[in-house]
């Protein structure tokens, strides 16, 4: 696939309330946005590496570990409440008034640090050899299954399965495999990011990774696993942090 096509983006707004300036909180000494970044810089397939923010420190941070930051995310689409979706749409519409533009949009969210450039180059080869395809997620075999041992509670106060088949499963290896999304990556084509209102209204493929690479930090808990994690995972060898 041809560079040209497909570009990185990293979307890092500064008001992070899980965990207070997450994108730039050193994991194992290392600002986290810096792992996403070095894993886009090391796929083959992607051209422009940029991050998308409205803060200048994340900015600032981004710059100096190898991404481009041409525009700055404006303050709309950077709150609690604002669509990661209309902050793609930005990030098109952005890169195509300064003149580049690209069909291939790969998200690689700050929150996956142990993602591996191969999980990115599978999606994009799932893009290149369905040109029916819009969308390529990342995925990981769910840990609870809605057919078996998942619940909701109803407003009287009962518990029910969130998922009824009609037939009486007695093991988990009856019910039909499902899968959690991952923030590992996601290639979206252009096209719909700028025509459509959300992921599923295009036909979606999945990628499967393994749990070890898919963990999703959210919670100080979440950056406290992922501490442990990095001191024995990298999934791309050695790397250069030294700036």
């Amino acid at each position: 696939m041809s560079a040209k096509l497909a570009q990185a983006f990293i979307f890092a707004r500064g008001g992070s309330k899980g965990v207070p300036r997450k994108n730039i909180k050193p994991l194992n000494g290392t600002p986290l946005i810096a792992y996403s970044i070095d894993c886009a810089l090391s796929c083959p397939s992607l051209g422009h590496v940029v991050v998308s923010t409205d803060d200048n420190e994340i900015a600032e941070v981004s710059k100096l570990y190898g991404a481009e930051v041409p525009f700055m995310r404006p303050a709309i689409l950077a709150g609690d409440s604002a669509s990661e979706w209309h902050a793609w749409r930005h990030a098109v519409e952005a890169m195509e008034n300064l003149g580049s533009p690209f069909e291939i949009l790969v998200s690689l969210p700050t929150t996956s640090p142990f993602r591996a450039v191969e999980d990115v180059e599978a999606c994009l080869m799932v893009l290149d050899q369905n040109p029916d395809v819009d969308v390529v997620i990342t995925v990981r075999k769910a840990e609870r299954s809605p057919y078996f041992n998942m619940v909701q509670v109803l407003p009287d106060g009962n518990a029910e399965i969130v998922c009824k088949s009609g037939e009486a499963f007695q093991r988990r290896q009856d019910v039909p495999e499902v899968f959690d999304i991952t923030t590992v990556a996601y290639a979206v084509r252009t096209k719909l990011i700028k025509h459509a209102n959300g992921l599923f209204e295009g036909k979606v493929r999945a990628v499967e990774v393994p749990a070890e690479r898919a963990l999703d930090i959210d919670t100080p808990y979440d950056f406290l696993v992922a501490e442990l994690l990095a001191k024995h995972i990298d999934p791309n060898g050695s790397r250069k942090w030294q700036r």
